[in-house]
């Protein structure tokens, strides 16, 4: 290697890697190693000072029930702030997988929508996801009547805690905002690069504050009639089955990929995008600027994802439940990534390569698949249904391609496509074995048996249609607003302007007046650190 080589790696490293950041970002992770360390330590002992979960509620003293609502409400604001902690992810992957010239747009969308949806889901949002109202839309809570319902916009007239986990509101409206957030910042992900801030501004208030609450609320809402169908009284009394999603592969992802699909279609292309049924030479999957950036954000998102299932229980106390989330989640995304790369292997654009973006998304996939059936499958279960969305995932970049549909980060694939699987595979894969009788957290009480382990049609039936009513009405309801948003005038219609996007620096320069990645300042010479004794590699 030259010596002018090694002097220009050791300037990037020094200028990349600043010690300050280094330092800040230990201390960051020893907090929150010790933050949850302190979690596992309560919830190793407790079960161990009050008996297993197995016991009925009423087998507890009062202390004792407040003691476990204490750890419960710890573990769930932990779980919180981990998956808040995948917006972190979110912007890498994103920014990576897009081009240089639109990285600062993505920033600042990712970064407004976290601080948008937190209002509005203060606001409206949980009143309209959690609330008692109708099948299709929450407002508030049950007076002493049973029948009047208080509103609770603006958390107010609220319960102090939420339902029957012994959890405040307050703790329960953080976990549910992050996932919120979530669903928001998907949405973007199809959308990178040609959509103008200020449009970005009005879907997403659409997004946060109506269509995801509001169709959330069919599935996780009290009297939702998703949430109830099956039951006596309740949407299809017949079929005998809920529809059920643990964690959110329909409510978060499904939701989020299909309103980026939607999107994605008004918006058409970006410029100079070229797709392979055009031009099989120069068109096809464009890489993205910076995929050391795109697989850091990728296992970001993995390591939030522990709170994403797991917190779903809502209860320290259920140990083996936790345990069984957290492999399947595991394995999941082991096996999701590992299908990915093989397909791209076999069949990619780079056939007999080994393909870092396709790896990226299929881990991603198997994650997203196993958030809806995470508690109800073995550990073969979410293997055989992770690797399965690592092909999903392949087959659906290339019939986005082929639609010519512009999807920068695979964002229709990974979560709209991933999540209907996981949600469909939940009838398929549900063992039947488990279930939760604990005296507090989500109510997982009822084992679910699904059709390869001889629980017949049923789970499968609830799953599609819960999963076809979402995906249905999310597309057509967004397809629309995007549709109204892109005929108003400029500068507050959807798509950015042509000169805005075609011109020097890009959508970054136009909308927000900035480069990702300025002018370089005149490079300081290491000559004079070489000669005081740091040798070149000829010299080692």
């Amino acid at each position: 290697m030259k010596v002018s080589s090694t002097k220009h790696n050791l300037l990037s490293a020094v200028r990349q890697l600043p010690r300050e950041k280094w330092a800040l970002g230990a201390t960051i992770l020893t907090g929150k190693m010790i933050g949850l360390l302190l979690v596992l330590v309560a919830m190793i002992s407790l079960p161990g000072i009050f008996g297993t979960s197995a016991h009925a509620a009423d087998t507890y003293t009062a202390h004792e029930t407040a003691l476990i609502n204490t750890v419960n409400t710890v573990w769930t604001l932990v779980a919180a702030f981990l998956v808040f902690g995948m917006q972190a992810g979110f912007v890498m992957l994103e920014a990576g997988f897009a081009r240089k010239r639109e990285t600062v747009n993505v920033l600042m969308e990712c970064i407004f929508d976290t601080c948008l949806c937190g209002l509005l889901f203060y606001a409206i949002g949980y009143a309209f996801m959690f609330g008692n109202g109708n099948g299709f839309i929450g407002w508030g809570g049950l007076g002493a009547d049973g029948k009047t319902i208080t509103n609770w916009f603006f958390l107010q007239n609220t319960p102090a805690t939420y339902g029957a986990t012994g959890i405040p509101l307050l703790a329960h409206w953080i976990f549910q905002y992050a996932f919120a957030d979530t669903c928001s910042t998907i949405v973007s992900g199809a959308m990178i690069g040609r959509t103008s801030f200020r449009g970005d501004i009005l879907y997403s208030i659409g997004i946060t504050g109506f269509i995801y609450p509001i169709i959330g609320h069919w599935a996780w809402g009290p009297d939702g009639f998703l949430a109830t169908m099956g039951a006596t009284g309740g949407f299809l009394p017949t079929l005998g089955q809920p529809f059920r999603d643990f964690a959110g592969s329909t409510v978060v992802h499904t939701i989020g990929g299909v309103a980026s699909l939607a999107g994605a279609m008004v918006l058409g292309p970006r410029l100079g995008r070229i797709f392979a049924r055009d031009d099989k030479e120069k068109g096809g999957l464009p890489a993205g600027h910076n995929l050391l950036v795109a697989a850091v954000g990728g296992f970001i998102l993995w390591f939030g994802w522990y709170g994403f299932n797991p917190g779903s229980t809502l209860s320290a106390m259920d140990m083996q439940g936790i345990g069984r989330v957290a492999a399947n989640t595991t394995l999941a995304a082991c096996a999701g990534g590992f299908a990915a790369m093989l397909a791209a292997l076999w069949w990619g654009p780079t056939k007999g390569k080994f393909d870092l973006a396709f790896t990226i998304n299929g881990f991603l996939g198997g994650l997203v698949a196993i958030t809806c059936p995470c508690y109800w499958v073995s550990p073969l279960g979410a293997i055989l249904l992770g690797a399965v969305a690592g092909f999903v995932i392949f087959a659906g970049v290339y019939i986005i391609e082929w639609f010519r549909i512009d999807d920068p980060v695979g964002a229709v694939s990974v979560h709209g496509l991933c999540g209907i699987w996981g949600t469909l595979s939940l009838g398929l894969f549900a063992s039947g074995q488990f279930g939760s009788t604990g005296p507090t957290g989500a109510d997982n009480s009822a084992p679910v048996t699904g059709l390869f382990y001889g629980g017949g049609f049923g789970v499968l039936k609830a799953q599609a249609i819960g999963s076809f009513a979402i995906t249905a009405s999310v597309f057509i309801i967004t397809f629309v607003m995007m549709y109204i948003i892109n005929k108003l005038p400029n500068p507050w219609k959807l798509r950015i302007e042509e000169h805005g996007e075609a011109g020097l620096g890009g959508i970054d320069v136009f909308d927000h007046g900035i480069e990702v990645y300025p002018a370089q300042e005149e490079e300081i010479s290491l000559s004079g650190l070489f000669d005081k004794g740091v040798k070149s590699t000829s010299e080692v």
